[in-house]
């Protein structure tokens, strides 16, 4: 999926090693660089029905994965070779927004006209507005199946290098079309497919054994930490996974849903 945003690009960042707030795959980050400073751009976007529990329970995982793991920064949004972010969990955008900020992709002004009728970040997220958003979501249970998709198509293309991510929320479990796509994506041995859940207890059907059992039972690679470990989460989100699909669990306080 191209984002058609490339006029906000920046320029590419150097690449750097990662590190606790530091710099990453993405390179330097403008802003931001601590939980504190996030939290202080999520605060700027103060439009109605904003979330603001949705937003918290993504903002660890989001900030490792940005500033550690993915290859994906304001120089390469239309690349073929990019890592691909999908936004499943988007009726919660405010961390996503803070983050994408934080690292380039569009100015920290901006997030002060979060939800306003004439802005580009609105209450879900449009792949065709935001710089760096792979998918306009908000309609749960799209993101995982998407995601499959997209890894299924950069293999039929031959590009075995980029990888895929889709963040989802364990309510997201009530539908069905993730179970579907939980299945395809173990049988075909999608290697290059990582999904992570926001565990926050918010789902209407538990699963027997844990969230993690349900996509084991599939074939696939599973981890499961403290979401708000950031150490524990790049642990999880590097661990190898040869042949399988890798999901990682991250468990947060039900009050932060």
């Amino acid at each position: 999926m191209t984002n058609h945003s490339a006029a906000h690009a920046a320029t590419a960042p150097t690449r750097a090693p990662g590190g606790p707030g530091g710099p990453g795959p993405g390179g330097p980050s403008p802003v931001g660089t601590d939980r504190a400073g996030l939290l202080d751009l999520v605060a700027l976007m103060t439009g109605d029905e904003k979330h603001s529990p949705a937003a918290h329970s993504t903002l660890d995982a989001l900030w490792v994965l940005y500033d550690r793991v993915l290859d994906v920064h304001p120089g390469n949004v239309d690349a073929p070779d990019r890592d691909r972010f999908l936004l499943s969990k988007g009726h919660g955008p405010m961390a996503y927004y803070a983050v994408l900020a934080a690292k380039g992709f569009f100015p920290v002004e901006l997030l002060h006209s979060f939800g306003a009728y004439d802005s580009p970040l609105g209450h879900h997220p449009d792949r065709l507005l935001v710089p760096g958003a792979e998918i306009g979501s908000g309609s749960l249970g799209h993101g995982l199946p998407l995601a499959v998709g997209t890894a299924l198509g950069l293999r039929a293309q031959g590009l075995t290098g980029p990888a895929v991510w889709v963040l989802i929320g364990d309510a997201e479990f009530d539908e069905g079309s993730n179970h579907e796509a939980v299945a395809f994506a173990g049988a075909y041995g999608l290697d290059r497919l990582h999904t992570l859940v926001i565990d926050n207890s918010s789902a209407t059907h538990g699963w027997s054994g844990g969230i993690a059992a349900r996509f084991a039972g599939e074939g696939w690679s599973t981890a499961t930490v403290d979401g708000r470990d950031h150490e524990q989460l790049y642990r999880a989100f590097t661990a190898p996974h040869p042949g399988r699909p890798h999901v990682v669990v991250a468990r947060t306080e039900p009050k932060y849903s």
